[in-house]
């Protein structure tokens, strides 16, 4: 049965259609039959008990610079007037995210969003991580210059990055004499409000940072991401490249401690991130990538897996 799609993400001129997810399953959806919406998150709205959005039907093709066509705006009624809702835009992880979490979740019920609003509000990527860390490298949360010392002191080598950063931005590298820890704690503690994220520095980095896609808490598929020379992120978003890749065996085992928890919670679609085979660093579930890369690899069709799951649950 064809569905309505309600697709809250970022401008579709801006996104690279050589590789972004949320377009993917765009096509996807397209493939079977169902009706797409676009709408930005900033028109979202609440009115007399109701969700609404100001959204334009679309078609999507893989075409570079003529990859969608809008139609004539229409108001929807995201509870009433839509079957699925899909929750894509980038992150920061801010108030402005926080709150369409508080209003899709007034649709529930009704619609159902991928993922699960109260869910993603609920398991910031480095935050619900810690329910994990007997998987995870040595793990430090603060604002404190002195903690920051104190933990350097015991790791030798460490990176520093923003609670809430995504795409590989503000990572930094702290060596064993400490230079520029105590300024770098500063601009940090005055760009942001929340603590951040200080790891133990894993060399295995340089054998890459592996990204696994879980679909209703299934291994969907893993790509291995490299850094880019002089650099330490992986990101493909900061210069980072691809291979195809296997699990290990302490991969799968992390994958498989996550799968209940992940369907408990209504995290159809989630990325983890695991450094060396075994440490874990990071649950994306706000808007996970990386699916167009891993099919390319693997010859698979995520995005099929997603609507499978997405048709199952309705």
């Amino acid at each position: 049965m064809p569905l309505r799609v309600a697709v809250q993400m970022d401008p579709l001129e801006s996104i690279n259609i050589a590789g972004d997810s949320t377009f993917a399953i765009m096509l996807g959806a397209q493939a079977r039959g169902h009706r797409l919406f676009h709408y930005s998150v900033d028109a979202l709205s609440y009115h007399q008990g109701r969700v609404w959005t100001m959204a334009h039907p679309v078609t999507v093709r893989r075409e570079p610079g003529n990859h969608f066509t809008l139609g004539e705006p229409e108001v929807l009624d995201l509870g009433r007037d839509t079957d699925v809702v899909l929750m894509r835009q980038d992150p920061p992880f801010d108030l402005s995210y926080i709150t369409a979490t508080h209003l899709l979740e007034r649709v529930q019920g009704e619609t159902l969003v991928v993922n699960d609003p109260a869910s993603v509000r609920d398991a910031p990527e480095k935050v619900w991580v810690l329910d994990y860390a007997r998987f995870m490298p040595p793990t430090c949360v603060t604002r404190s210059v002195g903690v920051a010392r104190k933990f350097l002191a015991e790791h030798g080598e460490i990176v520093v990055k923003p609670l809430h950063g995504n795409g590989g931005k503000a990572i930094f590298k702290i060596g064993r004499d400490g230079a520029n820890l105590s300024s770098l704690i500063e601009v940090f503690n005055t760009a942001y409000r929340e603590p951040h994220m200080l790891q133990k520095f894993l060399p295995e980095i340089s054998e890459g940072d592996k990204r696994i896609v879980l679909v209703d808490g299934e291994v969907a598929g893993a790509i291995n991401r490299f850094p880019g020379e002089g650099e330490i992120r992986s990101n493909l978003a900061v210069g980072g490249s691809a291979a195809k890749t296997e699990l290990t065996e302490t991969e799968r085992e992390i994958c498989a401690a996550l799968a209940p928890e992940l369907k408990t919670r209504g995290l159809l679609f989630v990325g983890i991130d695991v450094i060396g085979g075994k440490w874990l660093t990071e649950i994306n579930v706000t808007s996970p990538t990386g699916i167009v890369a891993i099919d390319r690899f693997n010859g698979t069709d995520t995005p099929r897996m997603i609507w499978d799951a997405i048709e199952a649950k309705l």
